[in-house]
């Protein structure tokens, strides 16, 4: 008998044990695995692609030096924007939905809501870059909240690896004695010990630094001159900057550089690029694009020259300024930027039209000039 319990006994603990064996429990079961953000569900469907950081320049009513950074992931939006002649940075958060319909909370440092944005997030079919568009207004329950405000900024072309920032810098003074403002706007590369990028960081300033020395130097009285009155009218020295397009390896930037001098007629205007190789740590010339021997000027110069033509009536250019201004000489392709789309050029007042028609700008695309470009260049990839 005692035999018999015992089996009985044996039979039941392997029966128990196969049980729990072939029927896991929650505790034992293997982690929920987390997707990695590049898998996450979409609202719109599909999949949302990691945060991307975006850059944006426009205008807010009548204020047309608007900044404004904004960081997507998924709907959710967040960043800042600030007025350049302020220089104080607005938090944001918002939201955007599958059909673009945009909306955004700025808050103050104390985190206190101070104004909306409501608009429209859209791509633009010509390059691919998002532009933002719809009314400002101050939050809801405060009183005119019903006033609204158009608001229009545009993307730039600025593709940086995570951690690294374009940080806006400025050169302000005012000189009462000898009657003159500088206003003076650069960038600088931050987030990164590369030495490239410090590199980059100098030769931006001291591009900008030899302009506003040399304004400087032309406002200095000379021996014996009388500094002018200081009541009159101010002499002027202004730079604001644009990208051809800004990525790891390759910065594209043009200057606009303005200035007055008392008694002048009219201001002056002309154009400043710099195009830096980050890979390589070192300023690119724009034979630096192209094959050895390789007859590019002539090919740019045709392109130019045929575009400048086309709009010679409606902007009223002068054919045999667009001759001369647009002929194959490298100082009259001096201003040249990359972006993803083509070569683009800038012509100053006076080059192919009067000073009333102001600067010119034609767009050569990378198909015009392919068969010039050198295959393992700075600009290779993006004339595939």
């Amino acid at each position: 008998m005692n035999k018999i319990v015992v089996i009985l006994l044996l039979a039941l603990l392997v029966g128990v044990s196969c049980r729990k064996t072939s029927t896991p429990s929650a505790s034992s079961a293997p982690p929920a695995t987390t997707p990695a953000p590049e898998q996450l569900n979409h609202p719109a469907g599909g999949t949302t692609p990691p945060p991307q950081t975006k850059y944006f320049k426009g205008s807010i009513g009548t204020s047309l030096d608007l900044q404004m950074k904004l960081v997507r992931e998924g709907d959710q939006l967040a960043g800042s924007y600030y007025y350049q002649k302020v220089g104080t940075p607005i938090t944001l958060r918002g939201t955007v939905d599958k059909d673009g319909n945009l909306t955004l909370q700025e808050f103050d440092p104390n985190g206190k809501q101070t104004g909306v944005f409501k608009g429209l997030w859209t791509v633009s079919a010509e390059d691919g870059l998002i532009n933002l568009a719809g009314n400002w207004s101050k939050p809801p329950g405060e009183k005119g909240e019903d006033k609204k405000t158009a608001f229009s900024v545009h993307e730039e072309p600025i593709n940086l690896s995570a951690g690294v920032e374009l940080i806006p810098k400025e050169i302000k003074e005012n000189n009462k004695k000898l009657v003159y403002e500088i206003d003076v706007r650069y960038p600088q590369l931050g987030g990164s010990d590369n030495p490239n990028f410090q590199k980059f960081n100098q030769a931006v300033r001291a591009a900008v630094m030899k302009e506003v020395t040399g304004f400087k130097k032309a406002m200095a009285p000379e021996e014996g001159e009388e500094p002018p009155p200081e009541n009159s009218m101010v002499s002027e020295l202004n730079i604001r900057y644009r990208f051809g397009m800004a990525q790891d390896d390759l910065i594209s930037i043009n200057f606009d550089v303005s200035s007055y001098f008392q008694g002048a007629a009219h201001g002056n205007v002309t154009s400043m690029v710099l195009n830096y190789d980050l890979k390589n740590g070192k300023p690119l010339k724009l034979v630096d694009l192209f094959q050895p021997g390789a007859k590019y000027l002539p090919a740019i110069s045709t392109y130019c020259i045929g575009e400048l033509k086309k709009q010679e009536k409606d902007k009223g250019l002068q054919a045999d300024l667009i001759a001369s201004g647009g002929a194959p000489t490298a100082q009259n392709y001096k201003s040249w930027l990359i972006s993803k789309r083509g070569l683009g050029v800038t012509f100053d007042p006076y080059q192919v039209g009067p000073n009333s028609a102001g600067p010119q700008f034609v767009l050569v695309p990378y198909a015009t000039l392919k068969e010039l470009i050198k295959p393992d260049g700075p600009i290779a990839q993006l004339a595939k």
